[in-house]
């Protein structure tokens, strides 16, 4: 680990436990692991590991606090499919607005903006950083294949999108896959591991997994799970703008991760996502 990754490690920590909306695991939910999910993309559903869906239980009061309301407000703005081009309403932009007002008050926003502009990688001012964030993670762009705007951060990463109906890209976000999984759009194919990655937890807050949605299938994804919008917001947007990279190396709490960024155009945020590395002895 580098001099950088262990500064951002410690970053990292104190975002963690700075984390005040986080759920507890067993506690304010529950999930389901099940069998593991078979090795191959497009998988027959008798080949499925989980006869039952992921979560078991969510504490639903959570999703009354400021950041929670206003991030799941914005998780039906979007065309899934790659190639539709998005339309942004008057309406829509204000909820963008109203989501970043209220992650820029968190403590993990605050410990997050505080260090980029040490870094001389933000602006001070907070109208000029929630620009910064704006045009990182809202700012349209056409992903590879489409000639229109058709994609942005947010959208891949916490809503998730279909390319070519079979497949599902993005959908890294652990709210948007509780929500989609109670109305029957989801269906949960059981945990993803390999030799190299650790078993699973139930009481662990990262998880590798396989699903499908929207008649496309997402062969292996990874996300944090129980985690509040902010902290993941926080983390994703200092990881894109500390580490030209594209994979982070970063220690905290009970893990050894690796943050995955990958930059589109150097602008925007063309996906992030965490994948466990090993469970810190402790």
């Amino acid at each position: 680990m580098t001099e950088g990754d262990r500064e951002l490690s410690a970053l990292i920590q104190e975002l963690w436990d700075n984390d005040t909306n986080r759920l507890r695991p067993g506690i304010d939910y529950r999930i389901s692991l099940q069998g593991k999910a078979g090795d191959l993309a497009g998988v027959p559903d008798d080949s499925d590991g989980a006869g039952m869906p992921l979560f078991s239980f969510v504490d639903e009061n959570i999703f009354k606090k400021e950041t929670f309301l206003a991030f799941i407000s914005l998780l039906d703005n979007y065309e899934s499919d790659t190639g539709e081009p998005e339309i942004v309403t008057p309406e829509e932009e204000m909820e963008n607005h109203r989501f970043l007002d209220s992650v820029i008050k968190t403590p993990t926003m605050k410990i997050a903006h505080k260090y980029l502009v040490e870094k001389r990688l933000s602006p001070e001012d907070t109208t000029g950083f929630k620009q910064q964030l704006y045009k990182i993670w809202f700012e349209l762009y056409a992903r590879k294949g489409s000639s229109k705007p058709d994609s942005s951060g947010f959208e891949h990463v916490f809503v998730g999108e279909t390319r070519g109906g079979h497949t599902v890209i993005g959908f890294h976000n652990w709210i948007q896959l509780y929500l989609q999984e109670k109305l029957g759009h989801i269906d949960y194919k059981g945990y993803s591991v390999n030799a190299n990655s650790p078993q699973p937890d139930e009481n662990k807050h990262m998880l590798a997994l396989q699903f499908s949605w929207k008649n496309g299938i997402k062969p292996k994804g990874s996300i944090f799970i129980g985690v509040s919008p902010e902290f993941e917001f926080s983390l994703y947007t200092l990881c894109f703008l500390m580490s030209p990279n594209e994979r982070v190396k970063v220690s905290f709490n009970l893990y050894d991760v690796e943050i995955v960024c990958h930059h589109y155009n150097q602008k925007h945020i063309g996906t992030t996502y965490p994948v466990l590395v090993k469970y810190l002895n402790v």
